[in-house]
């Protein structure tokens, strides 16, 4: 990302956020309604929908609380109704829209803590591509691999909504 700067990223999480509805819209349709997707997983050890919708919010979610220099709150992981996985996409949108920051923050090093006695330190745009955008990709991707497992009707197009502004023809 060369032109990295707070709104770009903002509007790259506020994108793939738009196409995690998109996705959970497609499933509502093809279940007719059942939520009983939300507790589908690709292998028994992994986590299911549900926990990865709240996983992938919890990304951009981060983000905007450390621009406001607020610490990490990540979602409760158990996300048994579409209600809720839909309120996470839309509180996190919320949170996203709130940001008011700048650039500069991206240059300074921070402070990540991940445990107890245990954190990272690195600048922000480090925070951003090396940690928070991989974790937001890997999540987003679980959930869409979930859902085409469980035979919903998606595809690439599905899930690379964010380039239909720049489709030509001819």
């Amino acid at each position: 990302m060369s032109s990295q700067n707070i709104e770009s990223i903002k509007t790259i999480f506020e994108s793939r956020l738009t196409t995690l509805e998109h996705l959970l819209n497609s499933a509502q349709t093809h279940f007719n309604g059942s939520e009983s997707f939300l507790q589908e997983r690709i292998a028994a050890d992994m986590l299911p929908l549900g926990t990865q919708v709240a996983f992938t919010c919890n990304q951009p979610r981060n983000f905007a609380l450390w621009c406001d220099g607020k610490p990490m709150d990540n979602l409760d992981p158990e996300v048994p109704s579409l209600v809720l996985a839909y309120e996470h996409i839309t509180n996190t949108k919320g949170l996203l829209s709130d940001i008011d920051t700048e650039d500069e923050k991206l240059s300074k090093t921070t402070r990540i803590d991940l445990g107890p006695e245990l954190y990272i330190e690195m600048s922000g745009s480090e925070y951003v591509n090396d940690f928070l955008m991989p974790n937001f990709y890997f999540h987003m991707v679980t959930a869409y691999d979930i859902l085409r497992m469980a035979g919903v009707p998606i595809g690439k197009r599905d899930y690379m909504m964010h380039l239909v502004p720049f489709l030509k023809q001819g």
